[in-house]
């Protein structure tokens, strides 16, 4: 089992950057592949980024490819997404989430999620 907890989110102005954490609990955490969530009020969450276990696959949204950056550490059992470019359409509550399902786009392929964390980007 993984519990996932995330931080760094907060208000930052368009153009900006922000760099969200994951930390993760439990002895498999290198088995699983990480994924990065976003869900807007009113919307559908939505898939941001995701990265193996083994670190050498990746794979992004278009609307965040070129801007974010996923990564991972599996020693210190943390995932990160750095976020560029910012723009108020980011704006949303970012979530972590594991997988043993390869490197999925749909969040019922996930497993465990983070509770979240608030990323609003003023214009």
């Amino acid at each position: 089992q993984v519990q996932l907890v995330e931080s760094g989110g907060g208000l930052v102005q368009a153009g900006g950057s922000l760099r969200l954490s994951c930390a993760a609990s439990g002895r498999t955490f290198s088995s699983y592949s990480m994924g990065w969530f976003r869900q807007a009020p009113g919307k559908e969450r939505e898939f941001v980024a995701a990265i193996s276990w083994s670190v050498t696959s990746t794979y992004y949204a278009d609307s965040v490819k070129g801007r974010f950056a996923i990564s991972r550490d599996n020693a210190k059992k943390m995932v990160y997404l750095q976020m560029n470019s910012l723009k108020p359409d980011d704006t949303a509550v970012y979530y972590c989430a594991a997988t043993l399902k390869g490197l999925p786009d749909i969040p019922n392929r996930y497993n465990y999620w983070g509770q979240g964390t608030q990323v609003t980007v003023s214009s």
